[in-house]
């Protein structure tokens, strides 16, 4: 029987919360000197969560919110599925290349060209579904 895609939303959900430790552990371990004040540090959070949301959504929460005033919530909210799993795998992506020192720069670049390749692969997969149904 085939999940409904709220189900599904569900568990990408479960999912997304895992990564997301695994990317802030990441950051809190490279990222953020141990002195920094709390309104600094919250400031490298978010830095690292733009270079996600560039790389997949090509705007910044700010950007987003400027965009969509109306709208309640941040860009992941409105996001789609195929775009959470993106979202999910490249927070795991960034915790290692992260860990691995790469500039920032480079992760983004790195990561924007990975959510092409998989956002073509999850439409695709998408697409044909819909054709078989």
């Amino acid at each position: 029987m085939a999940n409904s895609p709220q189900l599904e939303i569900t568990q990408v959900s479960i999912i997304s919360r895992f990564n997301y430790h695994i990317h802030t552990d990441a950051i809190k371990e490279h990222l953020v000197p141990e002195e920094i004040d709390p309104y600094h540090r919250s400031l490298i959070y978010a830095n690292e969560a733009d270079v996600l949301n560039v790389a997949l959504f090509g705007m910044t929460a700010k950007e987003w919110r400027d965009a969509h005033p109306e709208d309640k919530g941040n860009i992941r909210d409105y996001a789609t599925i195929n775009q959470l799993i993106c979202l999910s795998n490249m927070e795991n992506l960034n915790a290692v290349f992260i860990h691995e020192e790469m500039p920032q720069g480079e992760r983004l670049q790195k990561l924007n060209q990975i959510a092409i390749q998989q956002m073509t692969v999850l439409e695709n997969v998408e697409s044909k579904k819909i054709l078989k149904a």
